[in-house]
């Protein structure tokens, strides 16, 4: 799961810029990696691939700062 999500973020955020290296535990905000559109964007991914739905109050840093802790939150609500 890790890797669809790096993938989607490097292909759709990024260009698929083959140089771009992005590890499970990396501060993707905090980096600059993802801006809050590009967070919207990578929310609507998660709903669509995933087949859940991110309510508002879901919606916080704790849940999407890294893509560990995307998948801990994908895989809490399946």
């Amino acid at each position: 799961m890790d890797k669809q999500l790096i993938t989607y973020i490097k292909d759709e955020l990024h260009a698929g810029d083959a140089g771009l290296e992005i590890t499970p535990q990396d501060d993707l905000l905090g980096s600059g990696l993802v801006e809050s559109m590009g967070m919207m964007k990578i929310i609507g991914f998660i709903e669509n691939q995933y087949g859940i739905t991110v309510p508002p109050r879901d919606m916080t840093i704790e849940n999407f700062l890294t893509v560990e802790a995307m998948v801990n939150y994908i895989s809490s609500r399946q």
